[in-house]
């Protein structure tokens, strides 16, 4: 099973409408936000995979903290809006993969989805350990090589903004929002080390 298919098995209807009614949204539009989500985090994740040391230090943080035993319990996730300890800390993802973009990166959702800014904002770090878990499953299962990372998390992000038909919004995050590419020294470039340490 590839990443994108084990992140869309979590987004079941069921799921779909518990995290519609805790961000008050309809079933639809949660779905169309969270391919966006779900998107800007993995073009996040690749970013920082892309940086020096970033890919190890991801590496080693799947095997510490992200086992994919977070995916075994998605409703109570939804339940404490992914406010967690440890790995199912939504916003503690967040801080690190994203740092201070997440406003940014919640208005270019916002505007492709049609929720508003403090719904994608809510919508965030629910699924911030959902992708972090799916990652740790694949490794756990030993579906995950140290060189295949990158270009997995950047596929697997390009296939979730076509299938949102949200195109060009992994180009908006990447280019507008993380500073895109290896020329990207500061910023982003050393949160991911700082997290994953």
């Amino acid at each position: 099973m590839d990443l994108l298919n084990i992140l869309q098995s979590q987004l079941s209807d069921d799921v779909l409408e518990q995290i519609g009614q805790q961000i008050g949204a309809d079933k639809q539009q949660t779905a169309q936000a969270a391919n966006g989500v779900m998107t800007s985090l993995l073009g996040g994740l690749a970013n920082n995979a892309s940086q020096e040391g970033g890919l190890s230090s991801l590496m080693g943080a799947l095997d510490r903290n992200h086992d994919g035993s977070v995916l075994d319990d998605i409703m109570g996730l939804i339940g404490n809006g992914g406010q967690g300890a440890g790995a199912s800390d939504g916003m503690g993802i967040l801080g690190h993969v994203l740092g201070g973009n997440q406003e940014v990166v919640a208005q270019q959702v916002s505007e492709r989805s049609g929720l508003n800014m403090s719904q994608v904002m809510k919508l965030m770090p629910i699924l911030a350990p959902i992708v972090m878990g799916a990652l740790g499953k694949m490794r756990s299962e030993g579906g995950l090589k140290l060189e295949d990372l990158p270009g997995l998390l950047m596929g697997t992000a390009q296939n979730s903004a076509q299938n949102a038909g949200m195109g060009d919004l992994l180009g908006s995050v990447l280019g507008n929002v993380l500073g895109g590419g290896n020329s990207n020294k500061g910023g982003l470039g050393g949160l991911l080390g700082g997290l994953f340490k």
